[in-house]
């Protein structure tokens, strides 16, 4: 009997503080976690007994029974008020969902355990070539400090970067693209980092093999080379035969990589927040932004699925897999057989470009048609298709035994749409013509335009830009890109992540152009293929399809434009032209107005109820309700617990803001 009784009280015990928690909640008209709520709960039922027992002094037995219920009411808000208090402190102080359930917390032991093992891995490497003060929040104004401070600390980078493993390795390599970002000397040290590590065991490698294509190697190979053509960190490359005969490469990736990189990821993530918050270098850099599109990029690697449609996209626009006399090829992907972790694709025979000098002279090679076939293919891909190679650099360009070249390595692909190919051309033919005006409207049309701008200044800086770099005797170099990106960053422009990917590109394949022929101008290859691409569009059969498309757009417009201009004309002749101007129609707005509403409502009422109170309690004489309290101090204490209530609503939302 005595254990149903405590029962029964620990159950009422529990309802009263679920009733509490309940009451709070409401009052303060916002959702708050399970535990928080339930401890303010708790906190109002602990405190409501103290604080009846502290108003039982005001009343005596002999007092009207309402009186006594007025005061329970008092006692029971206060209470309430109280969990109300500790639930706005506790959002002030840890907002919700700064930390994690305790559910959450449990699940995520082992991650945490893990992420703090490569936390303190990377942190030794990072102190280990000597970027330990960069990481405390060092001011990015020391990179400007001297040439030689530069690069050593540039050295260092690489050296982190490189023992930081896949990774961080990958996260190098975008940097080095980056020369709007980081100075000269990071580029050019960044740009050497590779990721070259030693194959994976066989074992793993053909498990992951029969995982993906559900059958033994043997069975859906008639051979398979067990020592890989090249490895890299991600995956790969063994030489193979179909059971037709044809030669194949099989890519494979490494066995457990997915995990590691997405920990790695997870840090990086972390890393950009802590330093983008902490210092002044970060936030210039806009470090969370970047890190997040450097997570895309590396996600998309991991699926080499991705990689086989965009090989398949990119051979159909260069004539698809019959084509065999275009200049520059690509190798055609085997679809039944790629998964998200293999890739089967054709066979290109040849070697690196990197690697091709004797080839290139055993066989008497034009060296500029050959840069000069990569640079076209490279733009008609950007400016004509959309969908380009990201990272032509030397390593991922093959010359062929027939002397054509082929392109390798389509994980990083990007896209344009038609507006911003459009946008493009337009800028690439104005710095042909050498018109700062154009160029600044299409560079305009390119990045968002920000909500204040300098135009004139942006042509003048256009304008010395061309006549340095474009005009007679300039010389023209990869420098080109960092002033343009300077000026791009002066202005205060955010370039898109895909024109950005254009830049990179353009950028990398100048390093192979000036491998495979030096001294070959970019710049005038790219001015030449611009006036090829107007004059091809310009014959009579291209005219005459866009003033077709042109027409079928704005004829529909045209029959349409006599009525309503009868309908104009009729109305100002009749005295009834209106003009309907509909507030707030989005619905966004109005709940975003009647939110503020709301508070500056609470806001005005619970300071009336404040002054109120104050008036109140100050004010003496009065009706007696008990021996010792007035009616109208029992009403002060009434309005200034409304008070309370009305502005610690404002005040949790603020904080919740």
């Amino acid at each position: 009997m005595d254990l149903l009784a405590e029962a029964f009280i620990g159950l009422a015990v529990f309802g009263m503080v679920l009733v509490f928690a309940a009451a709070v909640r409401r009052l303060l008209g916002m959702a708050f976690g399970t535990l928080r709520t339930l401890a303010a709960g708790l906190l109002a039922y602990l405190l409501a007994m103290p604080i009846a027992q502290a108003m039982r002094g005001a009343v005596s037995p002999e007092d009207d029974q309402n009186t006594i219920l007025w005061f329970l009411i008092l006692a029971t808000g206060c209470a309430v008020l109280a969990g109300m208090v500790f639930l706005a402190v506790s959002e002030a102080l840890v907002p919700t969902g700064s930390l994690p359930t305790p559910l959450e917390w449990v699940r995520g032991l082992g991650g945490r355990f893990r992420r703090a093992r490569r936390y303190s891995q990377i942190t030794r490497i990072a102190i280990r070539h000597g970027l330990g003060p960069y990481l405390r929040g060092r001011d990015r104004t020391e990179l400007s400090r001297t040439t030689q401070h530069r690069i050593t600390l540039a050295r260092s980078l690489r050296g982190a970067l490189e023992d930081g493993g896949v990774t961080f390795v990958k996260l190098g390599q975008i940097l080095s693209t980056r020369r709007d970002l980081l100075p000269e000397e990071f580029v050019a040290e960044l740009s050497h980092l590779r990721d070259k590590v030693p194959p994976a065991p066989w074992a793993e490698v053909e498990a992951v093999l029969i995982g993906e294509l559900g059958a033994p190697v043997d069975e859906v190979f008639a051979s398979f080379d067990r020592t890989p053509l090249a490895a890299a960190s991600i995956a790969q490359v063994h030489v193979a035969r179909l059971r037709t005969g044809e030669e194949v490469v099989v890519k494979v990736q490494r066995p457990g990589i997915r995990d590691l990189v997405e920990r790695d990821i997870d840090i990086v993530n972390r890393l950009a927040r802590t330093l983008e918050l902490r210092t002044k270098w970060g936030r210039s850099l806009g470090l969370r932004e970047l890190a997040a599109g450097f997570a895309d990029a590396v996600r998309e690697e991991l699926d080499f699925r991705i990689e086989a449609a965009n090989m398949a996209v990119l051979l159909e626009n260069n004539g698809g897999a019959a084509n065999a006399t275009g200049v520059v090829t690509y190798p055609a992907p085997h679809e039944p057989l790629c998964g998200e972790r293999v890739l089967v694709m054709q066979r290109l025979d040849g070697v690196q470009l990197g690697a091709a000098e004797q080839e290139i002279t055993s066989a008497g090679l034009d060296r500029r048609e050959l840069a000069r076939n990569l640079l076209e293919c490279l733009l008609r891909q950007i400016m004509v298709d959309g969908v380009f190679h990201a990272d032509p650099h030397p390593g991922n360009v093959l010359l062929l035994s027939d002397g054509r070249l082929g392109m390798l390595d389509f994980g990083s692909v990007g896209r344009l749409d038609a507006a911003l190919r459009a946008a493009l051309q337009r800028l690439l033919l104005a710095m042909d013509r050498g018109d700062p005006l154009a160029a600044g409207d299409a560079l305009l049309e390119i990045a968002p335009r920000p909500d204040e701008i300098d135009e004139q200044r942006l042509e003048r800086a256009l304008g010395q830009f061309m006549a340095r770099h474009l005009g007679g005797g300039s010389v023209r170099s990869v420098r080109m890109f960092t002033d343009l990106f300077r000026i791009i960053t002066d202005h205060r422009l955010s370039i898109p992540a895909e024109v950005a990917a254009v830049f990179r590109a353009l950028a990398t394949v100048e390093g192979a152009l000036a491998q495979l022929a030096p001294g070959f101008d970019l710049v005038a290859e790219a001015r030449s293929f611009a006036r090829g691409y107007v004059v091809e569009h310009l014959d009579a059969g291209a005219l005459k399809e866009t003033v077709i498309q042109e027409a079928a757009a704005v004829l529909p417009m045209l029959r349409r434009l006599p009525r309503r201009v009868e309908r104009i004309a009729g109305a100002v002749e009749n005295g009834r032209l209106t003009v309907n101007i509909r507030l707030f129609a989005d619905e966004r707005d109005r709940a975003h107005v009647t939110a503020l509403l709301h508070q500056v409502l609470f806001t005005v009422l619970g300071a009336t109820a404040g002054i109120m109170a104050v008036m109140l309690l100050g004010t003496a004489g009065g009706p007696m309700v008990t021996s010792s309290v007035s009616l109208y101090a029992l009403f002060g204490y009434n309005l200034l617990l409304i008070s309370v209530v009305l502005v610690l609503r404002v005040l949790v939302l603020m904080f919740r803001r």
